[in-house]
């Protein structure tokens, strides 16, 4: 019986594929066997409900690569799940709960995002989930516009709730022993790069990784130096 983990990438609240650019392509040309997006956000109400929906929709034991809200998913099926979750990339993300200054940011949004007025959130955010450099790549930011137009408001707005509900987990990220890559942008304005570090310290053994160039959204700016940590952390578990 083949029982090779399966690999398993985790967009963040309200992304789909796009998030992830070309990296599976990526992986593939460098012979990994092919990496499946799920998107277990859509139709679940809290984090560990999409953490569950994800455990059971992939049977075996899993390697799960998650960015933002998708890596607190990951560190939710992980700590769930310890015997089936066999390793973890955290990509720009966050074991914290959310402030009370983030709370009323993601509470008016909500309010927003249920009138549906959707770009009048996520133009501003532009500003916030990007590298300075890539806010002027005009294809790259309208990609982006359009993930979170195709999400649509009353998605962005049950997904927000999910996250404001969410819990501090760093008080339980040492029981997390499998092998974990930590990366974050440089430049994140939304997950800063020390929200990254206490995950890094926190979990036994896992690695820190800053990306010059990038922001929030680092898979989508810097798809070749995610690509290249993700083959890096799937070295660990070759035969």
């Amino acid at each position: 019986m083949n029982d090779a983990p399966a690999l398993i990438l985790l967009p963040g609240l309200a992304s789909d594929d796009a998030l992830w650019a070309d990296i599976p392509q990526r992986l593939a040309a460098a012979g990994r066997p092919p990496a499946a997006i799920t998107r277990v956000h859509f139709g679940h109400d809290t984090l560990p409900a999409m953490a569950e929906a994800l455990l059971a929709a992939h049977a075996g034991p899993l390697l799960l690569a998650g960015t933002s809200m998708g890596g607190m998913v990951a560190m939710h099926a992980a700590l769930h799940a310890p015997e089936r979750v066999r390793g973890l990339a955290l990509l720009g993300t966050s074991a914290r709960a959310d402030t009370p200054e983030l709370l009323k940011l993601r509470s008016d949004a909500v309010v927003l995002f249920e009138q549906g007025r959707v770009d009048e959130v996520v133009r501003p955010n532009v500003l916030f989930a990007f590298h300075p450099d890539k806010q002027r790549d005009a294809a790259l930011v309208e990609t982006y516009l359009a993930m979170m137009r195709r999400a649509g408001g009353a998605a962005l707005a049950r997904q927000n709730r999910a996250v404001m509900a969410r819990p501090d987990l760093r008080p339980l990220l040492p029981r997390i022993a499998c092998p974990t890559l930590v990366a974050v942008g440089e430049a994140d304005l939304l997950t800063p790069p020390e929200q990254s570090a206490e995950i890094a310290a926190a979990i036994p053994g896992a690695t820190l990784h800053r990306l010059p160039g990038a922001g929030h959204l680092l898979t989508m700016e810097q798809p070749a130096a995610v690509a290249a940590l993700l083959l890096d952390w799937l070295r660990a578990f070759e035969p």
